[in-house]
C-alpha cells in the first residue's frame, strides 16, 4: 500500500553523513514488511546522527519489479559545517526490523541527484 503523496516519513541514520554501507531506519510505514520486500517511492526525512534533517526522496531506479531502489539527497552540511555534495545513493539492502525498515546503502548510482 503506498502512502498518500504528502506523507515524508523520518529516517534515522547512524553517521553525519551516507556511504556504501551506512545505515538508516526508516520509520512510521504502515507496512513495513511489504515496503522491505518491494519499496516504493516515498519521501524521507533523512536525520543524521549530527541533528541535520535533509529532504530526500526513495524512489525505483528504473522500470521493473526487479529495479533497485535508490536514495536521492540534495547537496547539505553537516554540523560541522561540512559540505556534502548530492548523491543518489542505490539502496543494497532493505530489511525489516520489527517497526522498522533498515536501508542499507551501497554505492553510488549513475542517476543524478537533483
Amino acid at each position: 500500500m503506498s502512502p498518500s503523496p504528502t506523507e515524508t516519513f523520518p529516517a534515522l541514520c547512524g553517521h553525519s553523513h551516507l556511504f556504501p554501507g551506512a545505515r538508516c531506519r526508516l520509520q512510521n510505514l504502515r507496512d513495513p514488511g511489504a515496503f522491505a520486500a518491494a519499496p516504493w517511492p516515498v519521501e524521507v526525512d533523512l536525520r543524521f546522527s549530527d541533528g541535520v534533517v535533509v529532504d530526500a526522496v526513495l524512489a525505483s531506479a528504473g522500470p521493473g519489479d526487479d529495479a533497485p531502489a535508490v536514495l536521492t539527497v540534495p547537496a547539505y552540511s553537516t554540523a560541522a559545517g561540512t559540505a556534502i555534495d548530492g548523491r543518489t545513493w542505490l539502496v543494497r539492502e532493505a530489511v525489516r526490523v520489527g517497526s522498522e525498515v533498515e536501508l542499507t546503502m551501497g554505492g553510488l548510482s549513475s542517476r543524478p541527484a537533483t
